[in-house]
């Protein structure tokens, strides 16, 4: 059964939001709230339409007792006994603890792994993948640094993109991505195995992740083109190295200034997503449930292209639509482990309950 003393206290507390968004809320509260009254609102929905459909199946049941009204009552029981479950379902996973990263944008990052030039091709495919899928979803795609090989292949390839619950939806994107096909520079027409990683981090705000100044070290540089080809002839690129970790950023835009906050906005992201890993290794069950949106180094999806597969193995799903993937389109994969984590954290969450 659902918690009914938890689904009174999220009622309680959305009136209670929209009392004080009625009211006019201090300015410095107003986005605060109308934040968690739009998370609120779908979950209170689904609420007061489990509970009407109880309802109306309990008058259904009363009406059984009418022999005139007796069959139209079966009717409805029948309807209703079979959309409960339906309800019941969605609302248990709203009623899902939330990722308080999910709503961020997300910072993107792509390096060749294994494979030598044609790694670096391949992480130049799955940067114009990730940014023709933002494009299709109407989400803001920045390049933020780009390092290119001689063949324009990608050595690095670090993203900032921002719309309606962009980590949420790429958060499962972080690992390994293998490709299995015959490379450019080969000449014999054999197949071979290279490997790109992608990292997808939650972007961090200034206030989540506190940098003294003391801890970093700003170098300034001439910005460089593919083989070490000087792309213009001013000082601008910026490295920050955060001295405590090791952690260095680059950025090689015009602007010396947009190019200290890029890397300061990595940074952030990066120091942040360390505090969440750790955080998430000392919940070592909670762990278990996910999908893996933490191991780097965990071999997520292979794309082979002579068969025009894809395979994700975290869930076994194959696609024959290797194309259509690599045009940008995700969504059936990103649907499809976003449901498996829901069910895997459902089942944890049942589990608890019943232990």
């Amino acid at each position: 059964m659902l918690p009914q003393d938890r689904l009174d206290q999220i009622t309680r507390r959305f009136e209670f939001l929209e009392a004080r968004l009625n009211a006019g809320p201090p300015a410095d509260e107003i986005a605060a709230i109308s934040r968690e009254y739009a998370e609120l609102t779908p979950v209170v929905a689904g609420i007061a339409e489990w509970r009407g459909a109880q309802a109306a199946l309990t008058e259904a049941q009363a009406m059984l007792a009418d022999p005139e009204l007796r069959e139209l009552a079966e009717d409805e029981i029948a309807r209703l006994r079979a959309r409960l479950p339906e309800l019941e379902q969605a609302l248990r996973l709203a009623l899902l603890p939330r990722d308080a990263a999910d709503a961020r944008p997300a910072i993107l990052e792509i390096r060749p792994g294994t494979g030598g030039e044609e790694a670096a091709l391949f992480a130049a495919d799955l940067l114009r993948m990730y940014q023709r899928h933002a494009e299709a979803q109407g989400w803001e795609f920045q390049l933020l640094e780009l390092s290119q090989s001689e063949l324009g292949g990608v050595r690095e390839a670090v993203a900032r993109i921002a719309g309606e619950g962009v980590f949420a939806r790429l958060k499962y994107e972080s690992g390994v991505h293998r490709v299995q096909r015959v490379p450019e520079t080969e000449s014999g027409g054999r197949i071979h195995t290279s490997a790109a990683t992608v990292a997808v981090l939650p972007e961090a705000a200034e206030v989540d992740i506190d940098i003294p100044a003391a801890d970093i070290r700003i170098d300034t540089m001439r910005a460089s083109g593919a083989g070490g080809q000087h792309v213009n002839t001013t000082d601008s690129a910026v490295r920050i190295t955060h001295l405590p970790t090791g952690i260095v950023v680059t950025s090689s835009e015009k602007s010396q200034h947009q190019n200290r906050a890029n890397a300061m906005a990595v940074l952030r992201a990066r120091l942040y997503d360390a505090e969440r890993s750790r955080a998430d290794a000392e919940r070592a069950a909670d762990r278990r449930s996910q999908v893996g949106t933490g191991d780097r180094s965990e071999r997520i999806r292979t794309y082979n292209f002579p068969q025009g597969r894809l395979t994700d193995h975290r869930i076994n799903l194959t696609l024959y639509a290797l194309d259509r993937v690599m045009a940008g389109d995700l969504t059936e994969i990103i649907d499809a482990l976003t449901a498996h984590d829901q069910a895997a954290r459902l089942a944890a969450a049942e589990d608890g309950a019943g232990g």
